[in-house]
């Protein structure tokens, strides 16, 4: 399967800067069974569900872990946080820029703050960094860091909460769930009021999310793996609604890998763990059933998700008129209602 199957051209200007005035306003593309292409706005997204049905969420939170800083030499540098690693918060997993002039045993600090952070081993662009010159590092990270948004914003964020879900709740990603941008309370009332169960999984974004894929056969893309967990209360409704021929609709491509990762042949099994489920076309999806997405990246790990689930072809095509249609492309963007 070659990555390039998996690329499309789009217009610079369409890739959404800053998020939209009210979160639920955005533009909804809905791809029905029938192959229709529908254009909607997420207040409307309970229209599209049943009673019996069951909304899953990711109420993960991010960490505003973004640092900049200085090198010794006195140029710029930036630091990533991107997971704890078994140590506790003083050792992580990040992202390190620039990689070249940041070598194992260099060190990065930041101004008004006693926080440095020592690099103590290298892959490419990624490091393991220690958290020194503070008792507690992680409450000085979120003092001085900023959101991690994406390099394609180009836009200072005004209100960092934007690239939070209004229902985010455990801190741990480096990226945001962003289909969940949309929700307000309002329409997470809608949709509990339609008769639909609202259940909450918790996957933290890591590294993918910033990681092209770089091989020709992405088969051969080795992903990053993220922490998840699923409760007994969620994989309980799960269970429940399967069982009554209600639909499982996930919000984001992290609600489906969770799901994915904790399926069964007789629904979702409770717990937590490390997930590197890599679904490409020709998956064969065992829980979820419909999927609100934003726009991907070209030839990315997510593209090749949602292409799995609704086909590749059709999923470009969608795409295509989604450009035609104008919308608003990736993190603070318009996004996708895709019915099996």
């Amino acid at each position: 399967m070659r990555t390039a199957d998996f690329d499309y051209q789009l217009p610079p200007e369409l890739i959404a800067q800053h998020p939209p005035a009210e979160r639920d306003a955005a533009r909804m593309l809905v791809l029905d069974p029938s192959g229709g292409l529908v254009d909607r706005t997420v207040r409307e997204l309970s229209q599209y569900l049943e009673p019996g049905d069951v909304l899953v969420l990711n109420d993960s939170r991010v960490l505003p872990a973004r640092l900049i800083g200085r090198r010794r030499d006195g140029g710029e540098a930036e630091v990533l946080l991107l997971r704890p690693l078994p140590q506790g918060h003083s050792r992580w997993e990040a992202l390190i820029r620039p990689a070249r002039r940041l070598e194992t045993g260099s060190q990065v600090t930041f101004e008004n703050s006693a926080l440095a952070v020592a690099i103590e081993a290298r892959d490419g662009e990624t490091a393991t960094v220690r958290l020194d010159g503070v008792a507690d590092p992680l409450s000085e990270v979120r003092r001085i860091g900023a959101m991690p948004t994406p390099p394609y914003i180009k836009e200072r964020l005004v209100d960092p909460e934007r690239y939070q879900t209004v229902y985010a709740r455990e801190e741990g990603s480096a990226a945001a769930p962003t289909a969940g941008l949309h929700f307000t309370p309002e329409l997470l009332a809608a949709v509990r009021d339609r008769g639909v169960r609202v259940a909450f999984v918790t996957l933290h974004v890591g590294l993918d999310t910033f990681r092209p894929v770089r091989v020709d056969d992405a088969n051969k893309h080795r992903i990053h793996r993220e922490w998840y967990r699923i409760d007994e209360a969620s994989a309980g409704a799960i269970n429940q609604a399967h069982g009554q021929g209600g639909r499982i609709i996930a919000v984001g491509t992290t609600c489906v890998r969770v799901l994915e990762s904790a399926a069964t042949d007789r629904g979702v099994t409770a717990g937590e763990g490390w997930t590197g489920l890599f679904i490409l076309p020709g998956y064969r999806f065992r829980v979820v059933d419909a999927m609100l997405t934003n726009f991907h990246l070209p030839k990315s790990t997510l593209l090749m998700l949602v292409s799995a689930f609704a086909g590749r072809d059709r999923i470009l095509a969608a795409y295509a008129a989604a450009i035609e249609r104008r919308y608003r492309f990736y993190s603070f963007g318009d996004c996708m209602l895709i019915i099996r």
